[in-house]
């Protein structure tokens, strides 16, 4: 089925694009979500009508992402978490991870447009991210991950370990533990027989 992009789809197109999808799409998402007219004659007029509006939108969009591109790629980033002696994370640095640190330096960016390889990074070190701008517009992001300091146990001060007075039990006193115990022993006794 021939459809006109009324808004920009992910994956698919921008808005204006003439485009062919299956017809099952077209039916049960695409139009009634409002993202794409049909291939008409009038569509096509009406498109071309705002043909000068959408590629105004279309350039303010790509400066953007080349703005964003020229922040992204120029500052690395940096990312501290807890790691080992060896370098390995407590935990790993994932798409929203990034997208928290980018958010604090007030970059908003949605977390499926990261792409971490191997999905994650797990140990300490330089690392390039790629991240999706607008169209086929990339960047690559320096992440740089830090451990951060622990502090070591011989710097702490020694706690004493505290005394807890141990007390006698005499026969007569007979605690919940012992009474079930001697409950179960007098029923295990009754079995036997």
């Amino acid at each position: 089925m021939k459809v006109i992009l009324n808004h920009d789809v992910p994956n698919l197109g921008e808005e204006g694009d003439i485009l062919e999808v299956s017809a099952g799409y077209a039916r049960n998402f695409l139009l009634p979500g409002g993202k794409v007219l049909q291939h008409t004659v009038q569509n096509l007029a009406l498109i071309e009508g705002r043909r000068a509006t959408i590629d105004k939108r279309k350039a303010e969009k790509r400066q953007n992402a080349d703005t964003l591109k020229n922040s992204l790629e120029n500052e690395p980033l940096e990312v501290k978490m807890m790691a080992g002696e060896n370098g390995r994370l407590f935990g790993s640095v994932t798409a929203a991870t990034i997208v928290d640190e980018l958010a604090k330096k007030g970059v908003i960016i949605e977390k499926k447009r990261i792409e971490i390889p191997d999905s994650s990074l797990k140990a300490v070190g330089n690392y390039k991210v790629r991240v999706r701008l607008y169209g086929e517009q990339e960047a690559f992001l320096n992440v740089r991950v830090e451990s951060t300091q622990q502090e070591k146990e011989e710097s702490a001060p020694v706690k004493k370990p505290v005394e807890v007075p141990v007390t006698q039990e005499t026969d007569d006193e007979l605690t919940p533990d012992d009474e079930f115990e001697a409950k179960f022993d007098a029923e295990t006794e009754d079995l036997e027989d």
